[in-house]
């Protein structure tokens, strides 16, 4: 089955200026329907890259969210480098135009050449409805653009999964557990943490050292991740050996 990757993108991100909150909270979107997230980039306004990167993503089957710069000022290149990794004119898309139209009358403004450029996707795009300001999004194949506002990007990759993927939610529960091994060593824990996913093939071992600090000693996070059946036969093999080996642990 196709994975799925983030692509947040904007230069305000990049240097630093703006704390991307994007990524946190597509885990937390995904999780929620039983998903989980394989990857995530970052990448600056730069058309040409994006360009480069959007090849790569799509010829890689993923399912992919790409936040940011589908505006239509001067830093805005989303739209034309999906069209040209694509292939693809830019086209003006009729429900996007509607809804540009439907919004300005709303505001009392006047649609010009400019705002219409919004609506300017890959032909062939559907589109994927904005439910504040009505300035859609889109949809090409399984890569969906939306802006980088989080108020408008979140909600509507919410609509994306519960329109188009709620066949894939929960078919793979997944459950987690760890301890904390006081003064622990991964080097001495390697032997077990490969025992524990050869014997448990549904799941991942993790370890997260801590070097420690004024407040805390030095520690390693030690767990499983996957196949809610077996995370308890395994952390209980993981206490055992862990206690054998003469570390002290405490539940995580």
């Amino acid at each position: 089955m196709s994975g799925i990757g983030a692509l947040i993108i904007g230069d305000e991100i990049i240097l630093g200026r703006r704390q991307d909150k994007h990524f946190a909270r597509i885990v937390d979107i995904l999780a929620a329907r039983g998903l989980k997230l394989d990857w995530a980039l970052y990448a600056g306004d730069d058309r040409g890259r994006l360009v480069e990167t959007l090849r790569r993503t799509l010829a890689s089957g993923d399912i992919v969210f790409s936040c940011g710069g589908i505006g239509n000022t001067p830093d805005d290149h989303t739209r034309q480098a999906a069209a040209a990794a694509l292939g693809l004119p830019l086209e003006l898309h009729a429900d996007a135009e509607r809804e540009i139209r439907a919004r300005y009358a709303e505001t009392g403004r006047e649609v010009t050449p400019y705002a219409l450029d919004m609506g300017r996707f890959p032909a062939g795009s559907r589109i994927i409805p904005n439910p504040v300001n009505r300035i859609a999004g889109f949809s090409h194949g399984d890569h969906h653009f939306v802006p980088g506002f989080p108020q408008m990007a979140w909600p509507m990759i919410e609509w994306v999964l519960d329109t188009q993927y709620a066949d894939r939610f929960n078919h793979n529960p997944v459950a987690d557990a760890a301890i904390l091994v006081w003064d622990g060593l991964e080097s001495v824990q390697t032997p077990l943490m490969i025992r524990i996913e050869s014997e448990y093939p549904g799941l991942k071992v993790f370890s997260l050292p801590f070097l420690g600090s004024a407040e805390r000693r030095r520690h390693i996070e030690l767990g499983v991740r996957g196949d809610p059946e077996q995370v308890p036969p395994a952390m209980e093999l993981m206490r055992r050996e862990v206690g054998a080996l003469g570390y002290e642990f405490s539940e995580k």
